[in-house]
């Protein structure tokens, strides 16, 4: 303890003495009065600043610690769904709801009777109010488009004490809740907030707002913000008739009350179509919390259907959300191969040294939301498929996973589920991988934390050849100044 907290210390027991003799105004009068003094003194006393330290203990103990610590209980969630669209939509908000721990509920456009009694796995729901008696909201031209932008007010009439966040998404929706809950605890719920990310396609955001978090892939409001909305969101929808996405309303108005859009990356709205594996292989150096539009992309593992593959997805991410999807890259120099692990989904390995600023590229596996979409596509770069056995990967996917004797390693297995039909890269030595037919992937049973972390390195430690080979690949945190070179 500093010497002006033990100061501060000592007076404060003197004065809870004095007080048990005295009660009443009189000792918080003497109390108030005592602490200004102390104050003049310190600042009289220290003139070079030596009582800083004091003063910003005081300032972080009551403020950072204050919002560093969000837990699940601290937030609330509003879908908004439809009885024509739940008997499909529910097995995805089932898939990551946990009953009697998250908070929330789903918003029906009317009284889902078909579907009562009411399950306890599912979140609890309640109908929306009947828009049609508000007469101010019929000039819009989708009054439907109105229901789903008031979700975040009814939500938060609903429930608004003992919460710090507010997040919205959509009924097909797959939210990574714990990971949520590491990336909100960085940001001081008592501000206005306002967290999320843009569409991948160039198209939808032009269409709608750049600055604009879309809702598919959810996003998140402070306390504060959600309140301010909940004041103002009639009066402020009646400002927008002619925006036809509910998400662009509520942008808009949250422009209106000064505040702008913080990113996220690990959002992801999925504006694309086809098969998304060279997306989900190369996500950003960012915690994991979003999936959407599963229904409207291929199944996100080979030889699954959707309902199938999206449980095989959260089998990895039950025992280490924060790895998921992570990506690490390493070497093995005899044969001049590159390995790319994409934690809890897949793992490739390339006949040649490419560097990481290559690799860290999603493979154009899919398509835009658009067909009709002009370059530039997407909001970040990609590699565009190739049959050159230099820069075409073996493609393993996520096929098991176990924690380790002792409990301090988790293990996952990657497989081969197709051969990659191609020569074999002759410019690095000839060295095929085609006999490789499992990853075995070696990894610490520990989350990862912090903001600005680096990502973990890994190394090939074992090669089996042969008809049935294997390669196992241990991942570890980075040594100071280690650069992932061959």
């Amino acid at each position: 303890m500093s010497f002006c907290g033990a100061k501060f210390s000592a007076i404060k027991q003197k004065l809870t003495t004095l007080c048990n003799k005295l009660g009443g105004d009189l000792c918080r009068a003497l109390a108030i009065a005592g602490l200004v003094l102390y104050v003049i003194y310190i600042i009289v006393s220290n003139p070079y600043g030596q009582s800083s330290e004091f003063f910003s203990s005081l300032i972080f103990k009551n403020g950072r610690n204050s919002y560093t610590n969000t837990k699940i209980s601290d937030i609330v969630f509003g879908i908004a769904t439809s009885a024509k669209t739940w008997r499909d939509k529910r097995p995805y908000i089932e898939e990551w709801w946990q009953p009697n721990v998250t908070r929330g509920f789903v918003w029906f456009d009317q009284a889902p009777k078909e579907y009562l009694p009411w399950p306890s796995y599912s979140p609890p729901f309640r109908v929306s109010e009947d828009i049609k008696k508000f007469k101010e909201f019929d000039e819009h031209a989708m009054p439907n488009v109105v229901r789903l932008a008031r979700v975040i007010l009814e939500t938060f009439r609903e429930v608004n004490k003992g919460v710090k966040w507010y997040v919205v998404a959509d009924d097909d929706t797959v939210l990574f809740v714990d990971n949520l809950v590491e990336v909100l605890s960085k940001y001081d719920h008592n501000g206005y907030f306002y967290i999320g990310h843009n569409s991948e396609c160039v198209g939808s955001n032009f269409d709608h707002s750049f600055s604009m978090a879309f809702g598919g892939a959810g996003y998140a409001l402070s306390y504060p913000l959600a309140k301010a909305l909940a004041r103002n969101l009639n009066q402020c929808i009646m400002r927008y008739p002619y925006l036809f996405g509910s998400d662009h309303i509520l942008q808009s108005c949250i422009s209106d009350l000064g505040v702008l859009i913080t990113h996220e990356r690990g959002f992801h709205q999925i504006d694309l179509h086809s098969d998304i594996s060279g997306f989900l292989s190369a996500h950003p150096r960012t915690p994991f919390l979003s999936l959407h539009h599963l229904d409207r992309v291929d199944p996100i593992f080979p030889l699954m259907k959707r309902p199938e593959a999206l449980k095989h997805l959260m089998k990895a991410a039950k025992v280490d959300s924060s790895r998921l999807l992570q990506q690490s890259i390493c070497y093995h120099k005899p044969n001049n191969w590159t390995f790319s692990i994409s934690w809890g989904y897949s793992a490739q390995i390339y006949e040649k040294i490419h560097p990481a600023s290559i690799i860290e590229r999603p493979l154009q596996t899919f398509n835009p939301w658009k067909s009709s979409s002009r370059p530039p596509t997407y909001m970040f770069n990609t590699r565009l498929l190739t049959k050159d056995p230099c820069q075409a990967p073996h493609f393993f996917f996520f096929d098991s996973i176990e924690t380790k004797t002792g409990g301090n390693q988790i293990i996952t297995n990657y497989i081969r589920r197709w051969p990659r039909k191609l020569p074999t890269c002759l410019s690095s030595g000839k060295h095929s991988a085609d006999s490789i037919s499992k990853i075995r992937v070696i990894s610490p049973a520990k989350r990862l934390y912090g903001v600005g972390r680096r990502g973990e390195c890994c190394d090939v430690v074992r090669m089996f050849g042969g008809v049935n080979g294997f390669t196992e690949v241990r991942i570890r945190e980075c040594m100071e100044d280690e650069m992932t070179v061959a």
